[in-house]
């Protein structure tokens, strides 16, 4: 192979790693707890942050609110998180663990998509900017 290919065989191999390395940490979380990753990621956060606001762990995890909303919705169906308005400004609503959600957080694993927003937060702005720009340009060719 030239050296083309041999990069080439480097990237698909490292995407290849990557996707079953978050499938597999997502698998035994959700086998261990019956919680998603990002319903995992959730827990983790509010946990180290509460009382925190929606907009404030959207932020935290990278993700639209409305998809936060979402996910604290099956959260509290589960009797794991609780919102209640701020006791400053009634419009903002806080979301904190119950007994049972903090009975959890101490038994459920880091998960794939916490570690690495952690990992990348600490990357100098030069490497992050070729990590993003190469995932940019895999999401270019896979059409996503």
């Amino acid at each position: 192979m030239g050296n083309s290919a041999n990069t080439i065989s480097e990237v698909i191999d490292n995407l290849r790693r990557s996707i079953k390395a978050i499938n597999e940490y997502s698998k035994n979380a959700e086998k261990e707890t019956g919680l998603t990753g990002h319903q995992l990621w959730v827990i983790k956060i509010v946990a180290s942050s509460a009382p925190i606001k929606v907009s404030d762990l959207a932020r935290q995890m990278y993700l639209h609110p409305a998809t936060v909303v979402g996910i604290l919705d099956r959260l509290a169906s589960k009797g794991l998180v609780q919102r209640r308005r701020s006791t400053e400004d009634k419009r903002v609503v806080e979301i904190d663990l119950t007994a049972e959600g903090r009975i959890v957080v101490d038994k459920v694993p880091e998960v794939a998509e916490g570690m690495l927003a952690r990992k990348l937060e600490i990357l100098p702005q030069n490497r992050l900017s070729h990590v993003s720009k190469g995932m940019k340009e895999i999401a270019r060719i896979l059409g996503a």
